[in-house]
Parts: C-alpha cells; structure tokens; sequence
C-alpha cells in the first residue's frame, strides 16, 4: 500500500520545514537575546519577549521532528533515525547531515533543560542555553550544505537577513556584557577598602 500518491511530497515537507526553522531559530535567537539585555517598553513589555521566545524555540523543535521525520521517512535517500541523534553515521552526505544532528541534539538538551530549568541553579542552565549560540550556525551550514534551495536567489537573500539579525542580536548583547562589566568595574572602584 503506498501511503503517499505524490513522491515529491516528503521532499516538498523537508525543504519546506527546512526553510521555516532557519527563520523560527533565527527569531528564537534574536528574541533570546532581546530578553536577555532587558529591553522592553510599555508597549512590548519583557514577559512578553520571553513568551515568545520560549513558544517560538518549542515551535521550532516541533517542526524539527517534522524535518527529520520526513528526511527518514523518505526513501529517496538513506538517512536513517538513528542518524538524526548521533551524529556521522549517515551514509548521505555524512558531514552535513553530521551538521543538523549536532544541532538538533543542542537544541533537544536545551529545550529539555530549559523545560526543567527550577531543578538547576541559574549558572549551570545559562551555558547550558548558550549552546544554542552554537546550534543556530551549526543549523545555517547544514542548511547551506545540503539544502536543495541553497543557490536560488530568495534563499541567499533569506540566509542573509537571518545571518544578519543573529549577527546583530550577538552584537548588542556583547556590547550590553561590556556595558555591564564597565559598570561593574566602576563600582567596584568606587567603593571604599576597608
């Protein structure tokens, strides 16, 4: 019994889902560090950032079992289950694929730990959330690799606007730890030995 009438299909499902999550873990990024440096208005006010960072990054982990699910599924190449969670076992392109799995696998650990965050202390989830520093480039080269859209011009463009707003989302946040530390500093130098 041929459970799909149009071979494409699952192909259509891959890319498609592909393409979304570069823009969903792209938002879930920026959003990430937005609530992380504070900012906020009455009219967009921080819980607000941090709810929609935290539903974005669990949408994307949603549409990623979908990915993957579609990617084994299909028997147009071999990419086996057990290829999604361990990486460079893959017989198709073992290093991009390598890619995404390690991806996937930093964003499963952080989304779980994040799901349990009240059972760690404050310092040992914040590295590991900062992981997803490392997921999102990890994600974008496994796209760019072995992505069948990678070389159309809207998807260059797309890769380019994401790359820029991670970019920028990395460049105010390390400009506000720099902020913070020469405040920090200053403090510090102000108050009195005794």
């Amino acid at each position: 019994m041929k459970v799909f009438t149009d071979e494409r299909l699952l192909w259509f499902i891959n890319r498609g889902t592909g393409v979304v999550l570069l823009v969903l873990m792209t938002l879930a990024l920026v959003l990430g560090v937005a609530a992380t440096v504070r900012t906020s208005s009455s009219r967009w006010p921080r819980f607000v950032t941090q709810a929609l960072h935290r539903n974005l990054a669990l949408l994307s982990l949603a549409l990623l079992a979908a990915h993957v699910g579609a990617a084994v599924i299909d028997g147009y190449v071999n990419i086996q289950v057990i290829d999604a969670v361990l990486p460079f076992g893959s017989g198709y392109r073992p290093f991009w694929v390598a890619l995404g799995t390690i991806a996937l696998d930093l964003m499963v650990v952080a989304t779980l730990t994040s799901l349990a965050r009240h059972r760690f202390r404050l310092r040992s989830w914040r590295i590991v959330h900062l992981t997803t520093y490392l997921a999102w480039p990890l994600a974008l080269a496994h796209a760019l690799g072995i992505g069948s859209d990678r070389s159309t011009a809207w998807s260059m463009l797309l890769t380019a606007i994401c790359a820029g707003l991670v970019a920028g989302a990395i460049a105010v946040r390390l400009s506000a730890l720099a902020h913070e530390r020469r405040l920090r500093a200053g403090l510090l130098e102000s108050v009195p030995a005794g």
